[in-house]
């Protein structure tokens, strides 16, 4: 009789871990560990980035759990960033430079004056000269110019305004592709250097003594100086000026500027006038204000212009000298007191020394 079949044994499954052990996941292996560290330069000659987001991972996998001793995981983690840095392309340094370099350069040159360029093609420019720099600016914006603008004397002074300046020189260039006009420009009412860059010629005040005041007037206008800043001023302290038009004969006994001083664009001139029948004060005493002009009454009131120089002993109640018709104290509107009256409504006294 056969034996009885009995069904083969199922596979048994491979051991599992001891007891209370967790077991270990394929990244804590020490074959995962010396990969990723082998695997840094090989990909950073792929992608710098790639073998560097790899290092990283290679350092966190030999830094957490990795029961290497310290020394070994110190030489892992150094040979791994050695690899990395070994196998990446040097940092254009040269090249860094030279960008540098040339950023400054085109810096300094739009900070400098547009220089000719012989060998770029620029279109003509009108001639601004002579124009306000508000003027110039705009007609050669409108004509596709760059506008850039300089002060034309030595002082080199920022240019603040461009109505308060006037072009004395213009220099066409390039800057970049584009053509520009570089304007040399002095203070509105300044005459031009002869050259770019020299002092401004400020004309000087010339000898305007004895001089009418129409005459030394129009001088001075002349030079630049606007008619409602030249004044004019007594020469004599007690003397008076007529009225405006009727010393155009007057003559000049002083002047301020003086003689060989520059008449700038703020200049105020002043001019001290004289009668000509009384001459000027002595040279000594400057533009002649403290000076006085004869006074023998001693009542302000110079000789020339006082009806009765002499008169010390004139009645004070009368400061022009001479009663009208009427006053009290005068000689009265009758003929009966004086002796009889005269005709015109003044009085003729014969005891006063008012007649």
């Amino acid at each position: 009789m056969p034996a009885p079949r009995h069904p083969a044994p199922a596979p048994s499954d491979p051991p599992g871990p001891p007891d209370g052990a967790s077991p270990r996941r394929w990244w804590r292996t020490n074959r995962a560990r010396v990969g990723c560290v082998a695997a840094v330069p090989l990909l950073g000659l792929v992608q710098p980035r790639l073998g560097g987001f790899v290092l990283i991972v290679a350092l966190v996998l030999l830094w957490w759990g990795n029961p290497w001793p310290k020394a070994g995981r110190i030489a892992a983690s150094v040979a791994a960033m050695g690899l990395l840095g070994a196998v990446l392309p040097d940092p254009p340094k040269e090249a860094a430079r030279d960008t540098v370099a040339e950023a400054k350069a085109a810096d300094t040159k739009r900070s400098r004056s547009v220089m000719p360029s012989p060998s770029a093609t620029t279109p003509p420019a009108a001639d601004y000269r002579g124009q306000s720099l508000d003027v110039a600016y705009g007609r050669a914006r409108k004509a596709g110019f760059l506008v850039l603008s300089h002060d034309a004397s030595e002082k080199d002074k920022f240019v603040r305004g461009r109505s308060l300046w006037t072009v004395c020189f213009q220099e066409p260039g390039r800057t970049g592709t584009r053509p520009a006009l570089d304007f040399g420009v002095v203070p509105r009412g300044a005459p031009c250097p002869k050259e770019d860059g020299l002092p401004i010629p400020w004309p000087t005040m010339p000898d305007l003594v004895w001089k009418t005041w129409r005459t030394a007037r129009a001088e001075v206008v002349a030079l630049g100086v606007p008619t409602d800043r030249v004044e004019a001023r007594k020469a004599y302290r007690n003397d008076t000026l007529p009225e405006e038009g009727e010393y155009d004969d007057w003559r000049v006994c002083a002047h301020d500027p003086a003689e060989g001083e520059k008449v700038t664009g703020d200049t105020r001139a002043t001019l001290y006038l004289s009668s000509r029948d009384n001459g000027c004060p002595e040279p000594d005493r400057g533009t002649g204000t403290t000076a006085d002009l004869p006074d023998r009454d001693g009542d302000r009131d110079p000789d020339y212009r006082d009806p009765f120089p002499d008169d010390r002993d004139r009645d004070t109640r009368f400061p022009n000298g001479i009663p009208r018709l009427g006053d009290s104290g005068g000689a009265g509107g009758s003929s009966g007191s004086t002796g009889g009256s005269h005709g015109g409504g003044w009085s003729v006294c014969r005891h006063t020394r008012w007649c």
